[in-house]
């Protein structure tokens, strides 16, 4: 689970996020939206550890910036972050280590597989294309089976194979019990697949909803997201 309680981030004098809290539950997909200056990459730094807060991060009953909840959580950032001059599969094998991870050569292959990557495992990080290297930072964040995963705008740069791939990928996260949260800008992406809506503007979260809510309110997500964003 993935909870956050009073957080609050400014930048000199403004303040890019305010007192917001929300959770994220075991089994659970949630969806973080918002328009362009609402706060979302903030937040999604806060919660990674990236950025000093206040207010408090918890995975899985962890402080965020420990081992403990690093160690059960993974990351697939907006912008992928490669090594140059490692290969595909020598970025997979860092990862491992890093985490401590045994046997994990069959779930790498599989991976690897399922993302049509087999024959770009020697290739090096600076001769993919933004695809194949979204492709990478993807595996890599599910060849630790993280117990909570965060993906920041994941879809861009995907073929629509590899979409399809990655909703599949969600749905098998949600069945093992791990907690989702999706950043992304493609709204009907995820349409099918969210549990929980958090929508953010100017630094605050103007709409937390379940998706039985919005079923309730005989509307769509993009209808919801656009009155709150929009409105004055």
């Amino acid at each position: 689970m993935l909870i956050v309680s009073n957080l609050s981030k400014s930048y000199d004098k403004v303040l890019a996020v305010k007192n917001i809290s929300f959770h994220v539950g075991d089994g659970e997909i949630a969806v973080l939206l918002g328009p362009n200056g609402a706060g979302k990459s903030t937040t999604i730094k806060c919660i990674t550890g990236l950025l000093k807060y206040q207010g408090e991060i918890e995975i899985c009953g962890f402080i965020n910036k420990s081992l403990d909840a690093k160690k059960l959580f993974g990351y697939v950032p907006e912008t992928p972050a490669m090594y140059e001059m490692l290969t595909v599969y020598e970025h997979m094998e860092f990862i491992a280590g890093a985490y401590g991870i045994k046997d994990y050569k069959e779930k790498l292959e599989i991976l690897l597989q399922r993302f049509e990557l087999e024959d770009k495992k020697d290739k090096l990080g600076k001769e993919l294309s933004k695809g194949m290297q979204q492709k990478v930072s993807i595996c890599c964040a599910l060849l630790i089976s993280p117990k909570v995963i965060l993906f920041d705008e994941p879809m861009v740069g995907l073929d629509p194979k590899a979409i399809k791939e990655l909703n599949s990928v969600f749905l098998e996260l949600k069945q093992a019990g791990s907690s989702i949260i999706i950043s992304t800008h493609i709204i009907n992406s995820v349409e099918e697949i969210w549990d929980r809506a958090l929508i953010m503007k100017e630094g605050n979260i103007v709409l937390a909803m379940t998706k039985q809510e919005l079923l309730d309110k005989n509307e769509s997500l993009e209808d919801i997201f656009f009155s709150v964003t929009e409105a004055n």
